[in-house]
């Protein structure tokens, strides 16, 4: 098959060109005519806790499964299920839920539906003064609670407070598993932000959101993702989490390469419906995102391609340069390679934009949903 317009390349530019494709990409050519229809890898989600009235909490894994038909229509080829703060029994049954629905989306190899790429486990190793609106369950990462944790074969990321006991030496041995640690619901200082970063931590969970606040004496965490590191800050761009100013300021310090853009929705994204028990307490949509009852922001309502319009729109970032930190960049951070890029060999997941952003097609493995 193939399929010509102005194509998003992974080093951020944008050049008229056709593609030619299988189940993978096997050419691209530059062409020349007139169309204006944007063509851009599918986008890659890492912080999902649900959508389309599905919890990952209490999903089965068809229930799941039917939750990566639903992201595949908002142009996300590939997401990761994410569970939050719980008891780790319940952990562990999530867990297997996620790793069946993994492990289903590995062999199937869906056409209709996004691929799951692990579970993203935010809790139970957090900071008691960095919630949000997770429940007081939390723990520190050692003992056998994290033992369990450690053991579970899906675990592909996990958000935890590197200040807490035993935080260090956690993300160490995440690391020596292969599992992407990112620094998030933390109270940490820079020094302890940045020995979280030299012991093996690869991202920023959230950015500004459930962590200790910039300060020009105290500049805690948030100078530590916004200064050059090996580790990318995710950022949720609905325009609520965070100003439109403050990406601004993020895109300016982290540069494309530098930036993930994530949802961090939840069930109540994608429905009717306008209240939910989330993490701690019941949340309700108001002004634009989650919220439980005392106005603790408790997740976004947004898709992925909401958050690369916002971030084109109100953050001057380049449509190339935004598929970049939503599609390459979480893609190339979890070790998934052959995702969220336009080149040969790269699996056929693509989406057509209209000049407006607007959704017109969306690719799998070459096949065009329906």
């Amino acid at each position: 098959m193939k399929l010509s317009g102005l194509i998003a390349k992974p080093d951020g530019s944008i050049s008229r060109g056709q593609i030619t494709f299988a189940d993978r990409i096997t050419a691209l050519e530059s062409v020349s005519g007139d169309g204006d229809y944007y063509i851009l890898p599918g986008l890659v989600d890492l912080q999902v806790n649900g959508s389309h009235g599905i919890d990952v909490m209490n999903a089965s894994a068809d229930a799941l499964a039917n939750l990566s038909r639903h992201l595949a229509r908002e142009g996300a080829t590939a997401w990761m299920p994410t569970a939050v703060t719980a008891p780790v029994e319940k952990i562990a049954e999530v867990h297997e839920s996620i790793a069946t629905a993994f492990e289903n989306s590995r062999r199937d190899n869906s056409t209709d539906a996004s691929a799951i790429l692990g579970m993203h486990l935010e809790g139970p190793f957090i900071s008691p003064h960095r919630l949000g609106a997770h429940p007081t369950l939390n723990l520190e990462p050692r003992g056998d609670a994290f033992e369990r944790v450690l053991a579970m074969n899906a675990l592909r990321l996990i958000t935890l407070a590197p200040e807490l006991p035993g935080g260090l030496d956690a993300i160490r041995r995440l690391t020596a598993r292969n599992v992407v640690v990112s620094i998030g619901h933390t109270n940490a200082t820079l020094d302890e932000a940045n020995a979280g970063i030299a012991a093996g931590a690869r991202m920023f969970t959230h950015l500004f959101n459930a962590m200790r606040p910039l300060n020009h004496r105290d500049p805690g965490v948030i100078a530590a993702a916004l200064a050059p590191s090996p580790a990318v800050p995710g950022i949720i761009p609905d325009g609520v989490h965070v100003h439109p100013a403050m990406l601004r300021l993020a895109v300016t310090a982290r540069g494309k390469d530098g930036i993930i853009i994530v949802t961090d929705k939840v069930a109540l994204a994608g429905t009717t419906n306008t209240e939910k028990n989330i993490g701690r307490a019941r949340a309700t949509i108001r002004d634009g995102a989650a919220r439980l009852d005392d106005g603790t922001l408790a997740g976004s309502i947004i898709s992925m391609l909401d958050g690369v319009r916002v971030m084109v729109e109100k953050a001057g970032v380049s449509i190339g340069d935004a598929a970049v930190m939503a599609a390459t960049n979480p893609a190339n951070l979890v070790g998934a390679n052959d995702r969220g890029r336009i080149q040969v060999g790269a699996h056929a997941d693509l989406i057509l934009l209209g000049p407006a952003l607007e959704l017109k097609s969306v690719f799998i493995g070459g096949r065009e949903l329906k």
